[in-house]
């Protein structure tokens, strides 16, 4: 996680269990967007159910997070779209 917050534009990441629960946070992160991260990942899945866990990217005109799962462990990186 240190080596992440410290890259340019990122202002946050957190992680999570296959339940949602927050195995970490840094930065702007919140401990309580976990729970959503995880379900949103999961859902995505479904979409295409015999390919790989997909990437999501959610992006607005200021920010950017992109939502992957590995394994049983859910991580999202947010940043700052213009840095």
């Amino acid at each position: 996680m240190d080596e992440l917050i410290n890259k340019p534009g990122v202002y946050g990441c957190v992680f999570a269990d296959h339940q949602g629960l927050c195995l970490g946070v840094k930065g702007k992160a919140s401990t309580e967007s976990a729970g959503i991260i995880g379900a949103i990942a999961e859902q995505a899945a479904k979409l295409e159910p015999k390919s790989k866990m997909p990437i999501i990217y959610l992006e607005n005109d200021n920010r950017s997070c992109a939502i992957h799962r590995t394994g049983t462990v859910t991580g999202a990186i947010f940043k700052n779209v213009h840095s």
